[in-house]
């Protein structure tokens, strides 16, 4: 009897089994608020039983299939005009999927790294009106949660799903692909949809197709490597861990009382200045945690009301206390620290404000020049000044050379790092859907090796190209605006070099490329200022896929002359003319003679050309302008308002 049961049991779990992989199911992408492309031959696909029927009615016209064997079934729509919104729906033999509020426009594929991730919602304070006023159901954003696959490409997304740019909605959208959707939308009021594959902190190699790796036999190899399972397990395994726990370790949370805990009674703490470094304030050669604290007395008119705590950015990771709760932290350096405190929580008089500070290598602390205070409405304390600080836990110096003694270093994986990870598990797996066009801001991560940026960017072309079938497919991309240190002397520097490498990648046909050499921020790495480079962006766009005949660019180096002891340098995209956009003389000119030793030049306009010289330089041979990290004043537009791009002439 128990056999009989027991065998009827395990006939209802099959059949219960092949009921539920019998439903009807979509890709992630394919869900409620979906853009679709218009003007294009669309294909939805989906799962469902093996050899199923399944019929796709949209738009008053019914599509009809049979899934294969394995149950994957296709259909492709008609060409269609923008419009909307729709419904669609899929039926199968056992159930029917409705797919609502679908809209028929130009679907733009956002990739790169963090500064395409960075939301609206992290630049709330410059953009505070633009998310107060968004209004339009239209423009659409969908975040592609990060994933990775060093195995292959996959067959469907992990999550997301399509937002609209409405009120408090729009917050998690890209800024710069807010702001460039918006400038289209204005222009030809049809729907715009931005699909968003982008991680902070990788390089382009993770985001290349296997397909545009063609000329690249090392990286081919690596690839396939990594298809091994078991040697991807064992070189993980090899990884040191950079973010070792050291709470256990640490001074601060090891004593009777927490150094946050209000009752703490500091004692031979030194003193330390918010902003800055510990390194340049008598702490040298310090990894590891530091503690900062401070009574900061708050008026009775803040108690109770809604407050914000502005910490800047602070180096690598913090936790923020006051008067012993936890209020806010961050794992890493980049982003802002902006901190929500409860309102029952803070008290007239002193309150204890305590930072717990984690710093891996390099300098750490609280960055300058960055904004550091509490406030409300209506009131604002400022938090800079004087603290005390006392060190919780000092690391040791980790030896990346060998974790065995004198044996060979194994090649480590980081799987978002690796070559095709990303775009195995953030891009292919809806490689078939038309997209209009690609927007590209990356770089920031690929600095090490600038010289070899420019061959990747090829590749990443090639290889999107490829697996989205369109060989004309319009490539945009931001070239790296300025960062880091001023410095007032001609330089090297790896980050114009990166940008001399993005430059050198507009021989790539149906490509443009936006200069933001003036819209970064020299203490971050995210500035604020993704308005000009979204719509930078969708200027370029409507020249390079709408057609239009427009200035879309500054001034780009074009081709060199040597006269006697002079350079004269010719630019294309000069539009109405050349200019310095202050009005002064132009600005960040070095020469260099067979020796390449870089001095300032002096240079002036001449129609569409420059004319670059100097007394040091009798025989020129090399013109730089805006080479350096950080350029002081690189001046050089077109009188359409578009910067000119930095640039050497070898």
């Amino acid at each position: 009897m128990k056999k009989i049961q027991l065998s009827i049991i395990f006939l209802c779990l099959a059949f219960s089994s092949s009921f539920l992989n019998a439903q009807i199911k979509l890709p992630r992408l394919i869900s409620d608020g979906l853009v679709l492309q218009r003007n294009a031959e669309v294909p939805i696909w989906g799962w469902a039983g093996a050899n199923e029927n399944i019929t796709v009615s949209f738009n008053g016209k019914k599509y009809k299939t049979k899934s294969d064997k394995d149950g994957i079934w296709r259909v492709t729509l008609r060409k269609t005009k923008a419009g909307g919104p729709y419904n669609m729906l899929i039926s199968g033999k056992d159930n029917t999927v409705e797919v609502k509020d679908i809209l028929i426009g130009d679907v733009w594929f956002c990739n790169g790294q963090s500064n395409m991730v960075h939301q609206l919602d992290i630049h709330d304070v410059p953009y505070e009106k633009e998310i107060k006023n968004a209004n339009n159901p239209y423009i659409r954003h969908f975040k592609i949660p990060t994933t990775t696959s060093v195995s292959g490409p996959k067959e469907d997304l992990k999550g997301g799903e399509w937002i609209k740019a409405v009120g408090e909605e729009v917050r998690p959208f890209s800024a710069v692909a807010y702001f460039f959707a918006k400038k289209i939308y204005e222009q030809y009021k049809i729907p715009i949809g931005l699909v968003n594959a982008s991680v902070g902190g990788t390089p382009i190699e993770a985001w290349i197709p296997e397909e545009g790796y063609t000329d690249f036999p090392d990286i081919l190899k690596i690839i396939e490597e990594n298809k091994d399972t078991a040697l991807v397990n064992s070189l993980m395994e090899n990884r040191p861990d950079l973010n070792r726990e050291s709470k256990v370790l640490d001074k601060g949370l090891t004593g009777d009382l927490k150094w946050y805990d209000v009752n703490f009674e500091p004692k031979e703490w030194r003193r330390i200045n918010i902003p800055g470094y510990w390194e340049d304030q008598g702490a040298r050669d310090l990894n590891g945690v530091v503690w900062y604290r401070r009574e900061i007395e708050i008026p009775e008119s803040m108690v109770g009301k809604k407050s914000r705590v502005f910490l800047g950015r602070i180096v690598d990771a913090d936790e923020l206390y006051i008067n012993g709760v936890l209020v806010g932290n961050k794992t890493y350096q980049y982003p802002q620290r902006r901190y929500a405190v409860p309102d029952t929580l803070l008290k007239a008089g002193k309150n204890t404000f305590v930072v717990r500070v984690t710093n891996t290598q390099g300098k750490g602390g609280f960055v300058p020049d960055k904004p550091y205070y509490i406030f409300t409405e209506k009131d604002t304390v400022d938090l800079k000044g004087y603290w005390q600080y006392k060190v919780g836990e000092v690391y040791k110096p980790f030896d990346f050379s060998s974790e065995n003694g004198n044996q060979p270093t194994q090649r480590r994986i980081n799987p978002q790092n690796e070559p095709t990870s990303l775009y195995n598990a953030m891009v292919a797996p809806y490689k078939d859907f038309p997209m209009k066009g690609v927007l590209w801001y990356q770089g920031e991560s690929n600095t090490e090796q600038p010289e070899i940026y420019d061959d990747y960017l090829h590749a990443l072309v090639k290889g999107l190209r490829t697996v989205f079938n369109d060989s004309e497919l319009p490539f945009i991309y931001a070239q790296l605006p300025n960062f880091m240190d001023v410095t007032y002397l001609p330089t090297e520097s790896n980050w114009a070099e990166l940008r001399q490498s993005q430059l050198n990648a507009l021989d790539i046909p149906n490509t443009a490329m936006t200069v933001n050499i003036e819209l970064g921020e020299w203490n971050d790495i995210h500035p604020d200022n993704k308005k000009d480079v979204g719509e930078r962006m969708a200027l370029a766009a409507l020249h390079l896929a709408y057609g239009q005949d427009l200035v879309y660019s500054g001034p780009i180096f074009k081709d060199y002359e040597m006269k006697g002891d002079k350079i004269i340098v010719s630019f294309e995209h000069v539009g109405s003319g050349l200019v310095t956009d202050d009005g002064e003389p132009l600005s960040e000119f070095a020469i260099a003679g067979e020796d390449k030793e870089f001095v300032w030049a002096q240079a002036k306009i001449e129609g569409d050309h420059v004319v670059v010289w100097s007394e040091e330089v009798p025989n020129p041979k090399f013109v730089r302008y805006a080479w350096a990290d950080n350029p002081d004043n690189p001046n050089l537009y077109n009188k359409d308002g578009l910067p000119a791009s930095p640039f050497e002439t070898e």
